[in-house]
């Protein structure tokens, strides 16, 4: 009876230990729980911070027609909302990441369970983490250091993180943020960028199969990467396309037939600096956003940063309009110009330098130094202490190295001396586009490929603008009221006695017409010099800068009668604002790249007006244009009609510097005025002959090509009106008689201007 009763008792005290322990054990997961909320074993994020977590969020370049350009990151990181995902998306994550994703409340437990039969029983069958879980761990990072029970301390930490993400969002708006924040592999964070690196396309065009492979992708972005891995991707991908038929998401015969659609990445593409549309225009916006955020504070009254506040930055650059700029630079330099250059100096000594014989190695010596000393190769060598024998032998070492071609890149060996050789051969070409009215920049382009060359010459570099200067000369004439185009000039040289009692009288390209009077418009049109030379006797060289500052021109003029020849440099931006002036009665707009800036939640910060004044009366305007229609109509710019046969007002501008150096095109319309310079990186390289190297060769037909893809696109759907005329009771008749215009010959097509 005793050993019962004992038993008994012993069987009531295992029951009391139990419940004591059970009770104990729940109270200290409680507290546990309640002190990792509390902070008890470090820091967790609190409501706020879950709301604004500390993520480097890109800043998106817009066009002004609604396309991303690109983004100033760290990571190439930025957000979209739940109606943005294509429902294939979703559907696809769930099946593959998380199917119980919206019964759980941030952890499923029978995943769990199944994690742990898996470790007991070596048959492990996935993890056990629901989506709310990743993107507790996304949003707040591990430390990769941790030991054993610092990463056990962790998981739970996300745990509580996990549920008040449940508690205090919806499962849209979860979903959402996990794929903002997951990383995609190559460079890419969040889906939105994601999209437009593997495929070229936002999110909510994504097809099918293009959505499962994102979907597959993000549990291991590098193993199984398109780019990479396309093999185990292609696998991963089938692989989701089963889940979601295995789920009822798509039926079995979608799901046979998808998974038969083999991986495309012909769209794939890095979103970097170097890469992209308008890649000079961003890297100039770089520079002057950099300069705007660190005048600009945060609510915080931290200035603000490009690359980690997530900025919508909206500029004037239309997308359409920038595509066929950089085509048109494209055919004409590469498919015609560039071909030419090589045929043109091919089996040449010391090409494609032009240099006195007696002074010709030298010189070149001295552009290969200046230029190896310029090299990244060579300010690397230089700040890791290499001596000067050594970083010549570098460079006179072949290497492995991928080079520019207008064909793509290539893979060759040579030593980084032949390779800086190999670049002075190529031409460079910039071009910019402005909207008359606005004075808004439609195209930006810098130079032929970002990748290779890096110096922007639309804003950066001042070259001699040769004859494009001399509408500022013709100006001040038309200003003053005693000249029209019509006016007669005889075509006879003209001398202008300088400051030390010499004299100035400049050549002419061109014997036509001498002796006989010639018409101002004519006289222009054919880029004569003569007359141009008439004309700086009565308006001082001070007087044309003067009218060159009033239309925006602010590089630095020498007061030289030489200026009516076009000897100033000048960049191609001040060039086109300034001939905007014509086409916008007078009125000078300073061209400008920006419409507003907004914070990352769509807040406006700044929005940007343009700088503009009144420089000319507009019928001073109105004859300018009417002079400069006659370059197009018989000058040196008849090759647009004849060529290319644009029959739409056009008033224009060659323009040809000394040795073929610079060539130059300035085209207006009513609608955009655009300019387009061409010309080789050292001045001293460049064609031997002006019919080649002229300015109506160079670079006109870039400006024409460009304008052909503009009138031709629909979606623009741009007019071909006449440009405004003044409202003015003047007469303003400057059709000049025929005898003052005559034909164009074969002459005046082959010769541009010339210095």
């Amino acid at each position: 009876m005793t050993g019962k009763k004992n038993t008994q008792n012993g069987s009531a005290n295992l029951i009391r230990i139990f419940w004591v322990f059970f009770v104990a054990s729940l109270i200290a997961v409680a507290v546990f729980f309640f002190g990792l909320a509390n902070g008890w074993f470090g820091d967790m994020p609190g409501f706020e911070e879950l709301e604004n977590p500390d993520t480097n969020l890109a800043s998106e370049i817009y066009s002004d027609d609604g396309v991303v350009l690109g983004t100033f990151h760290i990571e190439n990181r930025s957000n979209i909302h739940f109606n943005e995902l294509p429902p294939d998306l979703v559907n696809a994550l769930l099946a593959i990441e998380d199917i119980r994703f919206t019964e759980h409340s941030g952890i499923d437990f029978k995943a769990l369970g199944r994690v742990a039969w898996g470790v007991l029983t070596g048959n492990r069958k996935g993890g056990g983490s629901t989506l709310t879980q990743q993107l507790a761990k996304n949003l707040f990072p591990r430390d990769e250091n941790l030991n054993v029970p610092q990463l056990v301390l962790r998981k739970f930490k996300e745990w509580v993180t996990a549920s008040r993400l449940e508690r205090n969002y919806s499962k849209e708006e979860i979903m959402a943020m996990y794929l903002n924040t997951v990383p995609f592999g190559s460079q890419a964070f969040g889906i939105k960028s994601a999209a437009l690196t593997f495929f070229g396309k936002s999110p909510d065009e994504l097809r099918l199969e293009e959505a499962a492979l994102m979907a597959g992708v993000v549990n291991a972005p590098t193993w199984y990467s398109p780019v990479r891995n396309p093999e185990r991707a292609l696998l991963r991908r089938n692989l989701v396309l089963k889940k979601m038929a295995e789920y009822g998401f798509i039926s079995q015969e979608v799901c046979d037939s998808v998974s038969s659609i083999p991986l495309d990445m012909s769209n794939f593409g890095l979103l970097d600096h170097n890469s992209g549309s308008a890649t000079y225009f961003r890297e100039f916006l770089r520079a002057e956003l950099k300069a705007w955020a660190a005048s600009h504070t945060k609510a915080d009254g931290k200035p603000y940063d490009i690359y980690k506040d997530g900025l919508k930055i909206y500029t004037t650059i239309n997308a359409r309009m920038q595509q066929y700029a950089e085509e048109a630079v494209r055919e004409h330099l590469g498919g015609e110009l560039q071909p030419a250059f090589f045929k043109h100096w091919k089996n040449q000594p010391h090409a494609p330098f032009v240099f006195p014989p007696e002074d010709i190695k030298n010189e070149v010596d001295k552009i290969m130094d200046q230029a190896m000393r310029r090299s990244e190769r060579y300010r690397y060598l230089k700040r890791a202490g290499a001596s000067a024998d050594s970083i010549a032998l570098s460079f006179r070492t072949p290497i492995r190295m991928r080079v520019f071609s207008w064909k793509g890149p290539v893979d060759t060996i040579m030593t980084p001396m032949d390779s800086i050789r190999y670049y002075k051969f190529y031409l460079q070409s910039s071009l910019m586009s402005v909207d008359v009215k606005s004075g808004q920049v439609r195209a930006y382009v810098g130079g032929i490929d970002y990748r290779y060359f890096k110096y922007d010459h639309a804003t950066q570099a001042r070259r001699q603008v040769g004859s494009t200067f001399k509408p500022f000369l013709y100006t001040l004439a038309m200003q003053e009221g005693e000249y029209t185009p019509c006016y007669k000039v005889p075509n006879i040289s003209y001398s202008v006695q300088l400051w030390d009692g010499t004299f100035w009288e400049p050549k002419n390209s061109s014997d036509e017409r001498i002796g006989q009077e010639v018409t101002l418009k004519w006289a222009l049109a054919n880029s004569n010099n003569w007359i141009s030379a008439y004309l700086i006797k009565r308006f001082p060289p001070e007087s044309v800068i003067q009218m060159a500052r009033k239309m925006g021109v602010v590089s630095p003029i020498d007061p030289v009668p030489a200026i009516a020849l076009g000897t100033p440099e000048i960049t191609l931006s001040e060039m086109v604002g300034a001939m905007n002036t014509f086409s916008n009665q007078g009125v000078f707009i300073k061209p400008y790249f920006l419409t507003r800036i907004e914070d990352k939640h769509g807040n406006l910060i700044e929005r940007f007006v343009p700088e503009q004044s009144e420089a000319l009366d507009e019928v001073t305007a109105f004859k300018m244009i009417q002079l400069m229609k006659g370059v197009v109509e018989s000058g040196t710019g008849v090759r647009l009609r004849s060529k290319y046969d644009l029959r739409n007002p056009i008033a224009g501008k060659t323009g040809t510097t000394q040795n073929q150096s610079d060539g130059w095109f300035m085209g207006l319309t009513p609608q955009l005025t655009t300019g387009v310079w061409t010309g080789a990186e050292d001045r001293s390289v460049h064609f031997r002959t002006i019919k080649l190297g002229q300015g109506a060769n160079m670079a006109l037909p870039i400006w024409a090509i460009y304008m052909q893809k503009i009138y031709n696109d629909p979606v623009l759907n741009f007019p071909k009106d006449d440009f405004e005329s003044p409202s003015t009771d003047v007469f303003l008749d400057f059709n000049c008689v025929e005898s003052d215009t005559p034909g164009t010959t074969q002459e005046s097509l082959q010769n541009d201007d010339d210095f």
